[in-house]
């Protein structure tokens, strides 16, 4: 990559690394996203083949901003527990080649750029407080709901990410700990197990027998993007899922809001376009098992930046740091 001149527009390359899909973009500091790509994720037990899908990824970020800009610092956020001062992928379970390796390094390396990783969930929470729903607040906290549940928690202004990198992992807060569904972490009764996409398919597949007349039935493959179809269109079992989901939801949120008091909790991720079903038995359940006080001064808002949250936040937190 060609090096940067003091004068230039300086610009991030952003990546938001999912174990499914790979989201990239070069951003300026205004959160202006000049050029972005969407692509797979390799699966792959080798740590270096997901290195050159970013390698490749910044440079043809690179070579489609150029003038726009130049792309001063790399900034990745990453599905898992990470040491932000070391640069080290600390866990990962969907991309379990990543686990002790050092990416930030290997990305400066390769591209001759200051690089920092971060949990994806704390910088979809940046992102949402810098150009989202949380512009303006202070302490936040920010569920992402998709395949899993991922959580970040900023207070007073700075992302809390505990004594080890491992803060903010709402999606493992235990829910039904006694005799609940068993997670992918290996616990029980976790958030993740009924307020996730994921949750939504497997409690759809499990209520089927008892709505003969659901359309979900006609469904070729069942997934969370079908149940909300259903749902708008008045499917009984699509609504008792999100009813289900959101009630779920809602006592996470009473406990989130116990404990840490904030100004905001934003509902990102792509099953927040599922907002219209749930969010109301969320906030419910919310209201009745939460301290009144602390209930009254919070905001339950909707993600505003959609995919692009984590990418926003990435960026974000590398202008704070180093352009």
């Amino acid at each position: 990559m060609a090096q940067p001149q003091s004068n230039e527009t300086k610009l991030v390359f952003a990546a938001d690394l999912g174990g499914t899909h790979l989201r990239a973009a070069a951003i300026d500091e205004n959160g202006r996203i000049r050029y972005q790509l969407k692509k797979s994720t390799p699966h792959s037990s080798e740590a270096k083949d997901v290195v050159d899908a970013l390698v490749e990824a910044a440079r043809e970020c690179e070579c489609k901003t150029r003038e726009h800009g130049v792309i001063q610092t790399v900034s990745v956020g990453v599905p898992g527990t990470i040491d932000v001062d070391e640069g080290v992928v600390i866990t990962a379970p969907n991309i379990p080649c990543l686990e002790g390796f050092h990416l930030a390094r290997e990305l400066q390396n390769e591209l001759h750029r200051p690089a920092l990783i971060e949990n994806d969930a704390n910088a979809a929470a940046v992102g949402e407080m810098w150009q989202g729903a949380a512009r303006g607040a202070k302490t936040i906290v920010c569920l992402t709901l998709g395949t899993g549940v991922g959580g970040g928690i900023i207070l007073n202004g700075e992302l809390w990410r505990g004594v080890d990198g491992s803060a903010g992992e709402v999606g493992h807060m235990p829910i039904e700990p006694f005799g609940g569904v068993v997670c992918g972490c290996g616990g029980e009764g976790c958030l993740e197990v009924y307020a996730s996409g994921t949750a939504i398919v497997r409690m759809t597949r499990e209520s089927l027998p008892d709505y003969a007349n659901s359309i979900l039935h006609a469904a070729r493959r069942v997934t969370a993007e079908e149940v909300y179809r259903a749902g708008k269109k008045g499917d009984q079992l699509a609504l008792e899922v999100f009813r289900r989901m959101g009630a779920y939801l809602g006592v996470a949120l009473a406990t989130l809001v116990d404990v840490l008091n904030p100004e905001m909790i934003v509902i990102a991720g792509g099953l927040a376009n599922s907002w219209d079903l749930f969010a109301e038995h969320a906030i419910q359940q919310m209201s009745v098992r939460a301290f009144p006080l602390p209930v009254a001064n919070v905001q339950i808002k909707r993600g505003e930046c959609g995919d692009n949250a984590g990418l926003l936040g990435a960026a974000s937190l590398a202008f704070r740091r180093s352009v």
